[in-house]
């Protein structure tokens, strides 16, 4: 991003072409919810007699970068949309937007994981070595997607985080879903991001382990002849009756609904759940690998 003066005096920011706010064309949807949003600008800055170049300068903005969004090439960001609303005089209808560009702005699979999520009445999850990402703090959460190669940008790295963060409004929910995660114990003992990161990822174990509808377990190192041995496993139910899982060493990793293969899904997590900790010895384990670090 830079920023000019013009001659007027008036602040231009040229926007270049960052990582994360472009449109990801195998994206359909969010394309489409782009390209609307951008028709709409159009229109009413072609009914308010402005020219593209004009009202980049009033809402300070560059020319090119108007023009992207318009086409639908462009994500366009929160402070554009407030400002070509205030400029525009909608009353508010081009702000109102920001709610559905900022769905767009997440990966399509978090954005898809996140709409069964929000459907599911029960949830089942084993981490083989990590954390799941609905327990995770946001530091914790920051450090384990910067482990990844090729690294994502810093625009990137911020979309995966607040996607994820914004996951967690599952333990808001009324009513509110069964939530029932195994944890390996070496994930506890991962010290990711550093010492104060672990220890404030351990405490919020231990809160969201004192909620009614959440269990945490935790798998010992030492049990090691256990199903879960071939990666995660995830379960989600819905209140329809119907299921989705998946698991890493099988299906390639996709989400599969037949029931036959979700049964076989829920015996492997039954097994492992019943050789993992108790509830309550995990807390206890939790609050001891704390006290350790």
């Amino acid at each position: 991003m830079t920023v000019e003066t013009s001659g007027a005096g008036a602040v231009v920011v040229e926007e270049v072409d960052e990582p994360g706010w472009e449109v990801d064309p195998d994206d359909e949807s969010g394309a489409a919810v782009v390209a609307t949003v951008g028709r709409q600008l159009r229109m009413r800055r072609e009914a308010a007699g402005m020219r593209a170049g004009e009202f980049g300068t009033a809402i300070g903005y560059g020319e090119d970068l108007v023009y992207k969004v318009e086409g639908g090439k462009r994500i366009p960001r929160p402070e554009f949309l407030d400002k070509a609303d205030e400029v525009l005089r909608a009353g508010g209808l081009i702000a109102a937007m920001k709610e559905d560009v900022a769905e767009v702005r997440y990966p399509k699979k978090v954005r898809d994981l996140a709409k069964l999520e929000a459907r599911a009445v029960e949830l089942l999850s084993y981490g083989s070595h990590a954390v799941h990402g609905l327990l995770q703090t946001e530091r914790h959460a920051r450090a384990l997607l910067g482990t990844r190669r090729p690294a994502y940008s810093a625009d990137e790295l911020d979309r995966m985080v607040t996607a994820r963060m914004a996951r967690q409004s599952i333990f808001e929910r009324s009513p509110a879903p069964e939530l029932a995660f195994v944890l390996e114990e070496i994930a506890l003992r991962r010290p990711t991001g550093g010492t104060a990161v672990q220890r404030r990822q351990l405490e919020r174990l231990l809160e969201l382990g004192q909620m009614r509808n959440v269990e945490i377990q935790v798998m010992p190192i030492s049990r090691w002849n256990h199903p879960g041995t071939g990666g995660r496993i995830q379960v989600l139910k819905f209140g329809d009756g119907s299921a989705v899982g998946r698991t890493d060493d099988e299906y390639s990793g996709r989400a599969v609904s037949d029931p036959k293969r979700l049964r076989i899904l829920e015996l492997r997590f039954g097994i492992i759940r019943a050789q993992a900790l108790t509830p309550g010895e995990s807390l206890v384990l939790i609050e001891e690998v704390l006290g350790e670090t």
